[in-house]
């Protein structure tokens, strides 16, 4: 065997030095989770949820798409014409199936100002109604409320409104899988480390598990890009949380009015929102942390709806290729290009994905040498079409010869690692 320098002493001196860094990226940067992420977040004022409210919204978005000849022609309106044929079949089912991924019950801004007790009653059917929603097997894979921020004028009734929704929702059963809850209009650490406090109070007080209640924090405020010390609190938060942050989620309008942006000029796509969506994506990067773009409010009704329909569409894509895999949606008009755009994105990139994954696995082209993190990155591309109905199982079969499964290993190394350990 051949002699070398260093000895065991060595390395269990170098192993001491480490072992802090070790623990710190095991868990603060644990990686994704490997569940699924939706493509889309529905905001609809909280009182006017029914259990029949997403399949209404999905016969609307297909109704609207009729209107305008179906869904081949809105495809070939926004550029997408030369994939229409196979886009325009996926869409429909997607409208009756499931038109919608992920709903908010919105207790903010889509909500206003009311009375307390007209808000506490609504909070208390919200519950009623989601529970029902869940027990009739027609709520979207994710559902919750925003409820109002954690500022001063607004706190107790944001917090009163969240107990009553929480506490009447696990009265009527267990809590959805897919529950999530928004915290709006963040700008300090110490408001994340208050939800976290009120997370663990109602999970003591609710019997529910500890680590149950996660939730989402909206980006909405600079002060949350960099903070009065110099500092970039979005990605202090992120450690502070105790792993209960879910997402960040931008918020386009309320961003861009913080930065006196003139109306006209509030985009996703404006530069100061760009910088903002950046430093997020560093933040989150290997937490497991997820994020979403924000909306446009330029809705598809009327004599301009194909405009709309285009703007929608553009931004989708947008987003995506700069790995944002998810946005806000404000009405039912939207939904058809959230799922065109999306599809589109998945689709066009599917057959080199596919082939690059044949060759990582199995070794089918030998000119192509993908590194482990590329594959990784191919994997995940593929996952996310899979889950979202962009493509199938039978066509990743077909293409890749491997399963979700195998794929999401590939995806989620970390994962892999974790349950081997607990096994």
């Amino acid at each position: 065997m051949a002699a070398g320098t260093l000895g065991d002493a060595d390395l269990v001196d170098i192993d001491a030095q480490l072992a802090g860094t070790d623990a710190l990226l095991t868990t603060e940067y644990p990686g994704d989770d490997g569940t699924r992420q939706p493509v889309h977040t529905l905001y609809v004022p909280a009182d006017r949820f029914t259990p029949e409210l997403p399949a209404a919204y999905g016969a609307k978005a297909a109704a609207a798409v009729a209107a305008v000849g179906g869904t081949v022609a809105l495809a070939e309106a926004v550029g997408l014409g030369r994939l229409a044929s196979e886009l325009a079949p996926l869409v429909d089912a997607k409208l009756v199936a499931e038109p919608i991924e992920d709903l908010r019950l919105d207790f903010e801004d889509g909500y206003g100002a009311r009375p307390d007790a007209e808000e506490d009653a609504d909070a208390v059917l919200a519950a009623e109604r989601v529970a029902a929603a869940v027990a009739a097997g027609v709520a979207p894979p994710f559902i919750g409320i925003r409820f109002k921020c954690f500022e001063a004028p607004t706190r107790r009734r944001g917090i009163r409104t969240l107990d009553l929704f929480l506490t009447n929702l696990a009265g009527l059963g267990p809590l959805p899988a897919g529950l999530v809850l928004t915290l709006p209009k963040v700008t300090t650490v110490a408001q994340v480390e208050a939800m976290v406090s009120l997370c663990e109070r109602f999970e003591e007080r609710l019997g529910l598990p500890a680590g149950r209640l996660r939730f989402e924090v909206q980006m909405e405020t600079p002060q949350l890009i960099v903070a009065a010390d110099g500092s970039v609190p979005v990605a202090t938060l992120l450690h502070r949380a105790n792993g209960r942050v879910s997402a960040l989620h931008y918020g386009t309008y309320d961003y861009s009015a913080s930065l006196q942006i003139a109306a006209a000029y509030q985009s996703m796509e404006h530069p100061a929102a760009d910088y903002a969506k950046q430093v997020m994506q560093v933040a989150v990067a290997e937490t497991g942390v997820r994020l979403s773009d924000g909306s446009t409010n330029v809705i598809p009704i009327g004599e301009n709806a194909l405009d709309a329909w285009r703007l929608h569409a553009r931004l989708v894509r947008r987003s995506l290729e700069r790995g944002y895999y998810q946005g806000w949606d404000l009405a039912a008009e939207q939904l058809p290009t959230r799922y065109l755009a999306t599809y589109a994105f998945y689709r066009e990139g599917f057959p080199a994905a596919a082939k690059r994954l044949d060759n990582y696995l199995h070794g089918s082209d030998a000119a192509i040498m993908d590194e482990p993190a590329t594959a990784r990155a191919l994997a995940r591309f593929v996952v996310r079409g899979l889950e979202c109905g962009a493509v199938t199982e039978a066509e990743v079969r077909d293409a890749a010869a491997a399963t979700r499964s195998e794929l999401i290993r590939l995806a989620h190394p970390k994962l892999a690692v974790s349950e081997e350990d607990n096994s």
